[in-house]
């Protein structure tokens, strides 16, 4: 175990603590081993439940969620090192010239990728294989029930939150974001979204994240051994924070960022935040989240800019237009990835696209005042950032829906 962590301890009244070396234990005991063979993922995992049992006012519905979720990464990591062992050249695979899609959150990225692997040329990490990176030992229909037990995951966290589905909407068979890999390891972006817990947060900030994406590329390798030859594209905001220690993992990556609004961005991902939050706390801090993620976007704008300068090597890419017309978008991103796509994949992405519910616009409304957020402020914080790209303001939103 890693030392000079304490795993936390929270008042009993509210339930009995996570503890790492329990989750640890019963993770090594069910796969019959004494010990991993990395585990440089132990400290994470000891700030992030040390942080969860401290900070975040969990419910037993989150304790219970903490719990499933660690205990599901545990078991990945030992299956990752029995069939490392097994076939040490899946560490070897290379995975070339990926693409990654960032920028800012709420800005139809997800929509964007989900139309880019119609292309059946291109890879990109799906929900279920995210939670079952591996080939089932019952074969297909191993693989079929393990896909159905992720939608059935999905199915429920609908019903604890309802209005989640309309602010971002997950589905077992469609690409999800990257963090989700690297959450496996416990030094993921992710958990702040869902849970309450700063000191974990600015640990991770100080930290970095090498080690997170270093097991990015081990987690791809495996899933490309199961389908090689195709092109992976990647996408989550939070790359934007983690643009240096991509590019040592990847050299060869090429980028997309994609901006829109951040008055109107801020609105939909403080809601989103407080819609993931409120099914596992007690109690959640409106306020709070309003000036954490009005911070944490004031800083990937930044990031955002002084990646732009001097550098022809981005691709920049505008809410707008990839709602008005996603085909002519897919297309200037597969030239800036040197992507060869086919008449097959534009073909599908026509089909895809001529699905109502794919295209669907929601037109949606927040209460920035709810979350202590003040427009005005805002757009004179933001003013660099939207000046320097030529963003088209949404805020105030007009009466036309709007994708988020």
């Amino acid at each position: 175990m890693a030392k000079g962590v304490s795993v936390g301890r929270q008042d009993p009244t509210l339930g009995a603590a996570l503890d790492a070396e329990k989750m640890l234990a019963a993770a090594l005991k069910r796969s019959g081993r004494e010990s991993f063979n990395d585990s440089s993922f132990v400290a994470p995992l000891q700030r992030l439940i040390a942080s969860c049992n401290a900070e975040s006012d969990l419910n037993t519905l989150g304790r219970n969620a903490v719990k499933f979720e660690i205990r599901r990464s545990l078991y990945n990591l030992l299956e990752f090192e029995h069939r490392e062992s097994e076939s040490p050249p899946v560490l070897t695979r290379p995975i070339d010239r990926p693409i990654f899609i960032t920028g800012m959150p709420r800005s139809g990225s997800t929509f964007l990728h989900r139309l880019l692997v119609r292309d059946p040329a291109v890879a990109a990490p799906l929900s279920w294989r995210l939670v079952h990176p591996h080939p089932s030992s019952a074969g297909p229909l191993g693989e079929s029930l393990n896909r159905a037990r992720v939608q059935a995951q999905f199915y429920l966290m609908r019903f604890l939150a309802p209005e989640l589905n309309t602010l971002h909407e997950v589905a077992a068979g469609e690409p999800e974001e990257c963090t989700d890999i690297t959450a496996q390891v416990f030094q993921s972006l992710r958990y702040d979204s869902v849970y309450r817990v700063p000191s974990y947060q600015s640990w991770l900030q100080c930290h970095g994240h090498l080690e997170a994406y270093r097991f990015h590329k081990r987690f791809l390798q495996h899933l490309d051994a199961l389908a090689p030859g195709r092109r992976w594209i990647l996408k989550s905001p939070d790359h934007i924070f983690a643009l240096d220690e991509i590019k040592v993992v990847y050299p060869d990556a090429h980028w997309v960022f994609i901006h829109r609004d951040p008055v109107a961005v801020l609105a939909s991902v403080a809601r989103l935040t407080e819609v993931l939050r409120r099914p596992f706390a007690h109690r959640v801090d409106l306020v709070e989240i309003g000036q954490q993620v009005f911070a944490s976007w004031l800083d990937g704008a930044q990031r955002m800019m002084r990646a732009a300068v001097g550098s022809d090597s981005i691709l920049h890419l505008h809410y707008r237009e990839i709602v008005s017309d996603p085909q002519k978008v897919a297309a200037r991103l597969f030239r800036h990835g040197d992507h060869a796509a086919s008449g097959e994949a534009a073909q599908r992405m026509r089909k895809w696209l001529g699905n109502r519910t794919n295209r669907h616009h929601r037109q949606r409304h927040y209460d920035l005042k709810s979350f202590g957020l003040d427009p005005e402020v805002l757009r004179a914080q933001f003013k660099p950032y939207t000046d320097t790209f030529g963003i088209e303001l949404e805020w105030p939103p007009k009466a036309r829906g709007t994708r988020n």
